[in-house]
């Protein structure tokens, strides 16, 4: 397990920027190989959009860190082109257990719907998930794509304009300068870009620690989310257990606020805790350990000019809930369609505003459920804390009360109602698939629906035709029709619901744009303005 963090993925190689007369021009850079960053870079590499990802480090994130990868993750993995390695390598699961003191509250099931091509939550060590898009960039690098990776490259000076911004990169052969039209932030919750340009979170620290433990044993439980409040093995906190790929058992423990956290890291304090939990002939041994406390902080905008920020550089909350990693990505797929579109000149910069109005919408969402989620699990006075336990006595009983009961609301992906890209909502559809909803997978003959969106816009028929190519200024709008015979349950109910026929046009991130009860060229095109923020330009 050791070698994943030693093996440099993309060791630091001498780029022909150094050696250029003048200063090289990149369309896109990319700081941060994270999850998020490779994310960003991939999908705009596949557009053949010019991508150079930066990264002061070239290896693997040390430790299991993000865990738990959500379905809307998956889809969106499948659409880049890593779906299938993240789901043979790592533990599917739906259903998660809630328990108080020594006894089991009750259980639920995060995806009891038939009818989906992945499951609810898929649980892989961050550092095989970037191990896989690494293994995607070298693919599609050998395909001829315009994306490079350069380890060992430290963004270390920033200057912005209102035209792009110029770089000063740090290597162990000397520093160089590159300039490029957008820089995309994605160096973490520290991130040193974010610092170069005065900018700062807003938000809340919550006063509490919470001690992460990776081991790896041989265990029998099952393969589900299992939460404690009050458990008999850590008295007044709380705790949770997740199983990993490779026999890692991720378990956290609350240890309370005034603590010395190096000391609380030592093996002599955390095996003597992980002994309480599991008993003492359990044989296990510490791969990882760290500490963290609760934050629900954001920037203020994630877009600056020509500089954006993604994933942990942009907001963080509290990782109860799994809404980091997984709120970056789907941070990366709104944002790569719209630079795409910018740089080559199909829409205004205007719609990169709309990047930071989706995306500031969907951080406001998680940090208020991820901050509830922490306000329930660390009640802060003895009336919430006599509350909240009253709620988890009446849960076990009584299904009313079960969903009050917040350990860590898991992460859905944002619907961005509201949106100025969306069209009218048609009250007769599904409330699920209205403008600015994911859209919401089905099964299509012997295939999924999202498969059939792969990229770009989709103007998708149900019940009706829809034309099989529009051409909407020099950007094509795909058609797919499906026949009323073909309609099948589950596409129908997510689709039409008590409607005959609809038309939907998705956006290249699978968000719905707008929709209709039958096919209107004018109102497709209408839309389409809408949608690149065309009425922000005239």
């Amino acid at each position: 397990m050791t070698q994943i963090f030693e093996t440099p993925l993309y060791p630091y190689e001498r780029s022909p920027d150094q050696d250029a007369t003048s200063t090289v021009n990149h369309p896109v850079v990319v700081v941060g190989a994270g999850p998020v960053g490779l994310a960003t870079a991939i999908d705009l590499a596949m557009s053949d959009v010019p991508v150079v990802v930066l990264d002061e480090n070239d290896k693997v994130s040390f430790g299991s860190r993000a865990i738990c990868f959500s379905k809307r993750t998956l889809e969106i993995m499948d659409r880049l082109g890593c779906a299938d390695a993240f789901a043979e390598k790592g533990v599917v699961w739906n259903v998660g257990k809630v328990f108080f003191g020594d006894r089991k509250v009750y259980d639920f099931n995060l995806l009891p719907e038939e009818g989906h091509k992945h499951p609810a939550f898929v649980n892989l060590q961050q550092y095989y998930c970037e191990l896989y898009l690494v293994e995607r960039v070298r693919q599609l690098q050998a395909e001829g794509k315009p994306i490079q990776i350069r380890g060992n490259n430290r963004l270390s000076a920033l200057e912005t304009s209102a035209t792009g911004n110029r770089l000063t990169v740090e290597t162990p052969e000397g520093a160089y300068d590159v300039t490029c039209d957008w820089l995309v932030a994605c160096d973490g919750a520290n991130s040193p870009t974010r610092g170069m340009m005065g900018l700062d979170f807003i938000g809340r620290v919550f006063e509490d620690n919470f001690l992460i433990a990776d081991v790896t044993m041989k265990a029998d439980f099952p393969v589900e989310r299992w939460f404690w409040f009050d458990p008999p093995f850590n008295k007044g906190q709380s705790a949770l257990l997740h199983k990993q790929p490779d026999g890692v058992w991720r378990i956290d423990l609350q240890l309370g606020w005034d603590i010395d956290k190096d000391e609380e890291k030592k093996p002599e304090k955390v095996i003597p805790r992980l002994k309480q939990m599991l008993g003492g002939d359990v044989e296990f041994k510490l791969e990882w350990v760290s500490i963290y406390t609760f934050q629900c902080r954001r920037m203020e905008r994630f877009r600056h000019g020509r500089v954006l920020f993604a994933g942990d550089s942009a907001h963080q909350v509290s990782p109860f809930g799994a809404r980091g990693a997984n709120s970056g990505f789907q941070d990366a797929e709104n944002l790569a369609w719209k630079l795409k579109l910018v740089l080559q000149g199909k829409a205004s910069d205007a719609l990169l505003d709309s990047y930071d109005v989706e995306r500031v919408q969907a951080a406001d969402e998680n940090i208020l459920n991820s901050s509830r989620s922490t306000d329930f699990i660390t009640p802060k006075s003895d009336i919430s804390k006599i509350f909240r336990n009253a709620v988890l006595d009446l849960a076990e009983e009584h299904a009313f009360a079960r969903p009050l009961v917040n350990s860590g609301r898991l992460s859905l992906p944002s619907t961005y109602d509201g949106s100025p890209l969306n069209g009218e909502i048609i009250a007769q559809l599904p409330q699920r698939t209205r403008p600015g909803a994911p859209a919401c997978d089905a099964p299509l003959g012997e295939g999924w629906l999202l498969n059939q969106l792969p990229g770009g816009f989709t103007l998708l028929g149900l019940g009706c035709e829809v034309p099989e190519s529009t051409d909407h200024d020099g950007i094509i709008l795909r058609g797919l029709s499906i026949s009323d015979g073909n309609v099948g349950s589950d596409l129908r109910d997510r689709y039409l619901s008590d409607a005959k026929a609809a038309v939907y046009l998705l956006r290249p991130d699978q968000h719905v744009a707008a929709r209709w009860l039958d096919y209107d060229a004018g109102a497709v095109a209408a839309a389409m303005n809408t949608v690149l923020a065309n009425s922000v330009m005239q």
